[in-house]
């Protein structure tokens, strides 16, 4: 099994659900008592929000370079950003490593793919749905991207940023991400990609009528694939 390096802590709350999912997923491919190989480095979520708001990339790109070095230096073969937002300095942070990363954007877009779509919706943070980063990357793939109205950005960052990474799941806030997917569907996406791990704590399958691609989920599967290969 190779080892697998995870940058997190952006929130911390995401960062524990890759490191649950990647380890029950060794469990149920390997057999009891398996566990995942992993090395991670989890940086200060309010720091890179800080720079973030500030628009300081370079500054960012520092932080998580530093991070992702110091994961390979610690034996990591393959390396994952356990965050949708900040994979806007992923090119910076590939260059500076000498082992794999894997591109949370690509592994969506495979996936999506795979499942015969050619049009999804994109939920995420404000900066996500409104930045080129991830849904050019999504796009480079042969897929249409469809993102909420600009009027829904920030009740979507509110419900991340105010409830999700606090572990705080709100039947009301479900009720209004699950309305903005039916309008995606109207849109004419036939998939919703969930764009932040903290959605996947908010949002399953049986509260949408299209296919849901979780971000998180995808990317654990990918990494696995690569560890077990």
């Amino acid at each position: 099994m190779k080892t697998i390096g995870l940058v997190g802590g952006m929130s911390w709350e995401s960062s524990a659900v890759y490191y649950e999912q990647l380890n029950s997923g060794v469990e149920e491919r390997v057999g009891p008592l398996s566990s995942a190989r992993l090395v991670m480095a989890s940086v200060d979520f309010a720091e890179v929000t800080r720079l973030q708001e500030a628009e300081d990339w370079d500054a960012v790109a520092a932080l998580l370079v530093e991070a992702a070095q110091g994961v390979e230096r610690a034996g990591a073969d393959v390396l994952l950003l356990c965050t949708t937002t900040f994979h806007q300095v992923a090119d910076q942070v590939e260059a500076a490593i000498g082992i794999p990363l894997l591109h949370l954007a690509d592994v969506v877009a495979q996936a999506a793919k795979d499942a015969g779509l050619s049009e999804v919706g994109l939920l995420g943070t404000t900066f996500a749905m409104e930045r080129d980063f991830f849904v050019d990357r999504l796009a480079s793939h042969g897929l249409k991207v469809h993102v909420p109205d600009p009027d829904h950005h920030d009740t979507v960052n509110r419900i991340i940023y105010d409830e999700l990474v606090h572990g705080r799941v709100v039947t009301r806030s479900r009720r209004t991400v699950t309305g903005l997917i039916d309008d995606l569907w109207d849109a004419g996406a036939g998939g919703v990609i969930l764009g932040c791990t903290e959605l996947e704590l908010l949002i399953s399958q049986a509260d949408a009528q299209i296919p849901v691609l979780g971000c998180t989920s995808l990317h654990v599967g990918a990494a696995l694939d690569h560890a077990l290969a």
